[in-house]
């Protein structure tokens, strides 16, 4: 088994030094699905939300926590974001999220990203929950990170 990188040689939990790695560009592209009624797309698609436009406030709130990600997870370091987008596209079976998070940086981006999807959809879900109670939050992941060591790409992953 490899070196665990978040444990020092007594066992405990530190947090990675990066000090030595160089700072390279670092991009990451997060999603998740928020599954909806029909009933509920319907709402949405006639923008007849109790609350306002859920699409629009669920960008916001995920551009928002993506640059409190430091604060939100222990070990993760605190970074510059140079740029975050969110998308929140209604499709056939609900709100389909999409994150982007770019910086220059000697870390990666990863966690800023996914961030940024999980808060979007939890927001989808506050600004909706009187509309449907029984909405499912599902299938939050890394769909691609360039910048560092190796860049990844869930389309050409093997699981």
């Amino acid at each position: 088994m490899s070196e665990l990188s978040h444990f020092d040689s007594a066992g405990k939990i530190r947090m990675v030094d990066i000090s030595a790695k160089g700072v390279t560009v670092r991009r990451a592209v997060a999603s998740a699905k928020v599954l909806l009624s029909q009933q509920t797309l319907e709402t949405l698609r006639a923008k007849q939300s109790p609350k306002g436009d859920p699409l629009e406030i669920a960008r916001i709130a995920g551009i928002m926590a993506a640059k409190k990600t430091a604060e939100l997870i222990p070990l993760c370091h605190q970074i510059s974001l140079s740029k975050v987008n969110v998308t929140a596209e209604i499709t056939d079976a609900g709100i389909w999220i999409t994150t982007e998070a770019i910086t220059n940086a000697q870390t990666g981006v990863e966690m800023e990203a996914l961030t940024a999807a999980s808060v979007a959809a939890l927001t989808i879900y506050d600004m909706l929950k009187a509309v449907q109670r029984d909405i499912t939050i599902t299938d939050i992941r890394v769909e691609s990170k360039t910048g560092g060591k190796s860049d990844y790409n869930k389309a050409s992953a093997h699981l």
